[in-house]
């Protein structure tokens, strides 16, 4: 019987140990799985509130089904039939610029056709193809990359709201490599341009399927969720994992014992010792830094380096009837130059069906991020003010919100700054002298759900790898 003992019970924790469960049934291999989670519920921050008929993310609210990863696990977890995509009205995205909101171009022509760049700008952008390289193995910052590519207004407008929407992260320190992997090869496949590499992918690569190009989600897919929100995948996965999983249990030590390693963890007031054959850390960094250090203080000391942006998410809902706006679109993002404390806001209810009650909206906004962290932190009259404040003067709401609620992430988001991926290669060789130990979970290799269940799946083949 072999052991595996998974720390963190997140969304990358619970897909780690169904995989390993899944793939050692197929291999025939007796395991005994343990996962431990220091809080009271699982799933960290993929978390779904509801309260008088809303229904709102904490956390991320879906994944793009242009990658398999995770309708690849819904498959298996046989909940597929419960997957809810985006309304076609998410397809528009606004940036709010200028003291008005611009729907976000979806084609060329539209692009110099609207006034959210001026002509300048515009003009700027046709020299795109003419774009040169940076030197091999320079590891470049996205507003670096953007600058030189589509010009620094569009770095400003474009850019930076689209960083603060994804990471809560700073251009001017995001590496575009680490980033956006996939724009760093379409460049080097043009040569320097992005215009050049991508039409050379679109030569080369077949025809898309009808519905998978663009839609609801805008380029690469379309977002997808599910009726009672994300939390259903967290509690399908829950509800899947067939060893124990322990909530409110704490990791007091993590030693080596044998070829393995032994863990003791404070569960319901009593301490237990778990033999691990192999050890999964699916915690942050910042959590795995605190329980490897005495392992390895080098190694910790690692994980420490990376950052996390700190995210206040507001929920507001307001009857339809005192809302003027249309709400025709997935939300919003503000360029940091506005001087707005919201980095954006969400239409939920526009989004998917079921966010809010009948004859009510459901908005959600951002605050705080690398460039504004001071503004996670406001007191919460003070954050709902001046949220209240930005969206009554960007959408015209003067009417009172019948629902109003903060969540706070003092740690939200991982930002794979300039020399993560130099990082990630002094982690891998830490890692190398301690044998059957796996660092998992969106600090390294990815931030969406996408990522997480797509490393689930490798680190569970990884895991086996070792036992057999």
């Amino acid at each position: 019987m072999a052991n595996i003992v998974v720390i963190g019970g997140g969304l990358s924790g619970l897909a780690t140990a169904f995989e390993l469960e899944r793939v050692a049934a197929e291999r025939g291999l007796p395991l005994s799985l343990t996962l431990i989670e220091k809080s009271e519920r699982v799933g960290g921050k993929a978390w779904t509130w509801e309260e008088g008929g809303f229904r709102c993310e904490t956390g991320p609210n879906g994944f793009l089904d242009s990658k398999p990863d995770t309708l690849d696990l819904c498959e298996r977890l046989s909940i597929t039939p419960h997957l809810l995509r985006a309304s076609a009205a998410a397809a528009k995205r606004f940036i709010f610029s200028e003291g008005r909101l611009h729907q976000l171009p979806t084609s060329p022509a539209g692009f110099f056709l609207s006034p959210l760049l001026s002509v300048r700008g515009r003009l700027r952008v046709l020299t795109e193809p003419l774009t040169g390289m940076v030197p091999e193995g320079l590891d470049e910052t996205v507003a670096s990359f953007g600058r030189r590519h589509l010009g620094s207004e569009a770095v400003r407008k474009l850019l930076g709201p689209m960083v603060s929407g994804i990471f809560a992260g700073d251009p001017f320190a995001l590496s575009l490599q680490s980033c956006f992997p996939i724009m760093h090869e379409i460049e080097r496949d043009g040569r320097g341009s992005l215009v050049i590499g991508m039409l050379r992918r679109m030569r080369k690569s077949r025809p898309q399927a009808k519905g998978k190009g663009g839609g609801p989600a805008g380029p690469g897919g379309v977002l997808t969720s599910f009726p009672e929100g994300i939390e259903f995948l967290i509690r399908s996965l829950a509800g899947a994992v067939r060893g124990r999983v322990l909530t409110g249990a704490q990791v007091a030590a993590i030693s080596r014992e044998g070829s393995g390693w032994r863990v003791q963890a404070q569960v319901g007031g009593a301490e237990e010792t778990l033999p691990a054959d192999v050890l999964i850390v699916a915690a942050p960094a910042y959590g795995a830094a605190a329980m490897l250090d005495p392992v390895d203080d080098a190694l910790a000391a690692l994980l420490r380096e990376i950052p996390y942006a700190p995210v206040s998410v507001v929920a507001l809902g307001y009857r339809r009837a005192e809302v003027a706006h249309p709400l025709d679109g997935f939300g919003f993002l503000i360029p940091v130059e506005e001087g707005k404390t919201i980095l954006g806001c969400l239409w939920d209810s526009s989004m998917f069906t079921g966010r809010a009650p009948e004859g009510h909206v459901l908005l959600r906004a951002m605050v705080g991020g690398a460039r504004k962290p001071e503004l996670a932190g406001l007191p919460e009259e003070a954050l709902l003010r001046a949220v209240r404040g930005d969206i009554g003067d960007i959408m015209g709401i003067k009417a009172e919100p019948v629902l109003a609620k903060v969540f706070r992430h003092p740690r939200a988001i991982p930002n794979y700054n300039v020399g993560h991926a130099r990082r990630l290669e002094r982690i891998a060789a830490r890692l190398a002298g301690l044998p059957r130990l796996i660092l998992t979970g969106n600090a390294y290799h990815g931030i969406g759900i996408n990522d997480c269940t797509r490393r689930a799946r490798a680190v569970a083949a990884e895991a086996m790898n070792l036992l057999t």
